[in-house]
């Protein structure tokens, strides 16, 4: 398969990444994190040999990944702002290819609701940021289920991936917080990016 180098690496990557967050190692997150995107990207682009709206996605990841490497509230909010645009950029592909059922998008935009109610009181400053983008997130989410199954398991990944970070917040973290976090995340991104490879890609008009 063209381009399955990159995966490899992105696994070594992901592992050195994990370690990182596990023994609480800065310049190992330094290190790996900002790679993780960029090599998911590079076999995106080995295999499909065209640049659309989920290899944009994959830039914004970076960004956002970048930038929340960086502490404090600042540098979180342009994190946030960041993986707005791979939101984004995701549920624009995922239209693009077909409707999600009306079951699944009254089913994030439930949880979605839930979630905003269950969190708003300890957000403080956070709350509408975090309203404004987790509702692109349960979009993109809900759209996944209109391209495939693993497409559909990555979004559902990704939105778990950041209801955690939205909880951690909170001040309220799950033993192995991080882990948890940066596991599903990894694989949201790679289960995204394999599977919309995996659908060919609209036919031209000629």
């Amino acid at each position: 398969m063209a381009g399955r180098w990159w995966l490899g690496l992105f696994g070594l990557v992901a592992a050195v990444e994990l370690t990182g967050v596990a023994l609480d190692s800065t310049a190992m997150q330094w290190a790996a994190k900002p790679l993780l995107a960029p090599l998911l990207l590079g076999w995106l682009l080995a295999v499909r040999r065209r640049w659309d709206p989920v290899a944009t996605a994959l830039v914004c990841a970076t960004a956002g990944d970048v930038a929340l490497l960086v502490p404090g509230t600042t540098a979180f909010l342009i994190g946030m702002g960041c993986f707005l645009g791979t939101q984004a950029a995701f549920l624009v592909a995922f239209l693009r290819r077909r409707r999600p059922p009306a079951v699944a998008v009254a089913g994030y935009l439930a949880l979605w609701a839930v979630g905003n109610a269950l969190l708003w009181g300890r957000l403080g400053d956070l709350r509408l940021p975090v309203l404004g983008y987790s509702l692109a997130l349960s979009l993109m989410a809900a759209a996944g289920w209109g391209v495939s199954r693993r497409v559909a398991a990555g979004g559902a990944l990704f939105l778990l991936s950041d209801l955690l970070i939205g909880v951690g917040a909170t001040g309220a973290e799950l033993p192995g917080h991080g882990l948890w976090v940066m596991t599903t995340y990894l694989a949201a991104l790679l289960l995204i990016t394999t599977g919309w490879a995996d659908r060919p890609p609209p036919t031209a008009v000629r």
